[in-house]
């Protein structure tokens, strides 16, 4: 009991630096093969997996300057009425490749003659068999309901999609140096969670991100739900000003993502601007101006380039819903009500 998804959290470096050894070349392959053949990507998923299509929609457009649009599987599936796919790739994204409404985005893709790559750690599911190309996360079996490497590692499939779509030397280099700094990350976490018990009797917070790391608000918060049974709600800290910022009072938690890069700025002047109510700050950060504004602080390997920063920045985010999870007295392994394999329709 609460052993596995520990194991897995920490299994992170190794098996994202094997994916990248393991299917660099393939995935160039692809994108060699698509040159000409698209004009946006569409992109298919749910839970977990969605938030890793948040952050294809940021590292596609701001990287390769290429839009991306998220499905509504529904329309493919209860509707019967799927919209016209022209010009499109699309991508399905599932650890498990089992659910039937991520399935029926692509065998319409199909129908309609669009090109179709699936990411997946089960290649032979019933997603991989209807892509025309399946990246094989391969990260061995995923026994702990929440998904934790295999988030990291699709997040790791679409960057290195997105430096061979650019064919940016530069780019990649900085992705092939980031297992080392995963486990800088990982290592440092680990020290510093055991102090954040003083949470145990949390019931609600927010999840604070942008840019890039919008994605990483909402995985962070999915893994709060699912393991410690707290309504956590994510937020871009944009939208959080537009009225949700009312419901802040003293003592209130509120998680801040602020990796360093473009969007820092705009995060630390939002972080003094809510500390001024009052709130209980959770800091994830590189930067010790920020860092030292929290109550409790997570410090993040430096060095990370903005684009990659997400892929490191909810390492912290898991191990603290995990140790939440255990100081509530619940399974983190097996949190009540879930499945490992979720089939929607």
């Amino acid at each position: 009991m609460n052993e596995l998804l520990l194991k897995e959290i920490k299994e992170q470096p190794v098996v994202i630096n094997k994916f990248l050894n393991d299917q660099a070349d393939y995935v160039n392959e692809i994108c060699s093969k698509l040159i000409g053949q698209y004009d946006y990507i569409l992109i298919a998923a749910r839970g977990t997996s969605d938030n890793a299509a948040r952050y294809a929609k940021y590292i596609f457009g701001s990287l390769n300057k290429v839009q991306v649009a998220l499905s509504t599987p529904s329309l493919f599936t209860i509707y019967k009425n799927p919209p016209i796919l022209k010009r499109a790739l699309v991508i399905g994204v599932s650890q498990s490749g089992q659910s039937p409404d991520i399935v029926s985005v692509l065998k319409s893709a199909n129908e309609q003659n669009r090109p179709t790559i699936s990411i997946t750690n089960d290649e032979s599911s019933p997603l991989a068999k209807v892509s025309d190309f399946v990246i094989n996360l391969g990260v061995g079996d995923e026994k702990a309901v929440a998904a934790t490497k295999t988030y990291t590692a699709s997040l790791t499939a679409l960057a290195l999609f997105s430096c061979y779509l650019n064919n940016e030397k530069n780019q990649l280099k900085e992705l092939l140096a980031l297992p080392s700094k995963i486990a800088k990350t990982l290592d440092s976490a680990l020290e510093r969670v055991e102090t954040s018990n003083r949470y145990r009797y949390m019931e609600q917070c927010v999840v604070i991100g942008r840019g890039f790391n919008y994605a990483t608000a909402f995985e962070i918060s999915l893994k709060i739900k699912e393991l410690a049974r707290v309504i956590a709600v994510p937020y871009s800290s944009a939208d959080f000003k537009h009225g949700p910022i009312a419901t802040l009072n003293r003592g209130f938690p509120v998680i801040i993502v602020a990796p360093s890069g473009i969007m820092y700025k705009h995060i630390l002047a939002f972080t003094k601007k809510i500390l001024n109510l009052g709130v209980e700050l959770i800091v994830i950060s590189d930067n010790e101006e920020i860092l030292n504004l929290g109550k409790t602080a997570f410090s993040l390997c430096p060095d990370v380039p903005e684009w990659l920063s997400p892929i490191t920045s909810v390492i912290p985010g898991q191990l603290f819903a995990r140790k939440l999870a255990i100081d509530k007295g619940f399974d983190s392994d097996n949190p009540e009500g879930l499945t490992k394999i979720t089939e929607t329709y």
